[in-house]
């Protein structure tokens, strides 16, 4: 599979993730994901690879927020 087209599904994919490792997984694609397109932005200076990889780049964020939890606040 081309990589635009797994970074598009990466995209469109469903995010429900049950355990603490599917978030791992989920946040390291898309890290390697984005690595890849911004090889080929950098041959093809395209804004529409610009534009998917700040999308990825966003999901990639919830995912990690989501992996760091709540701050403790002291009492």
């Amino acid at each position: 599979m081309d990589t635009l087209e797994k970074a598009i599904e990466f995209e469109n994919r469903k995010f429900s993730f049950k355990t603490t490792s599917d978030r791992i997984v989920a946040a390291r694609e898309a890290k390697d994901l984005i690595l890849a397109v911004n090889e080929l932005y950098k041959k093809d200076k395209d804004a529409k690879l610009m534009d998917l990889m700040k999308r990825l780049t966003v999901i990639k964020q919830k995912i990690e927020k989501r992996l760091k939890g709540r701050p403790l606040t002291a009492s």
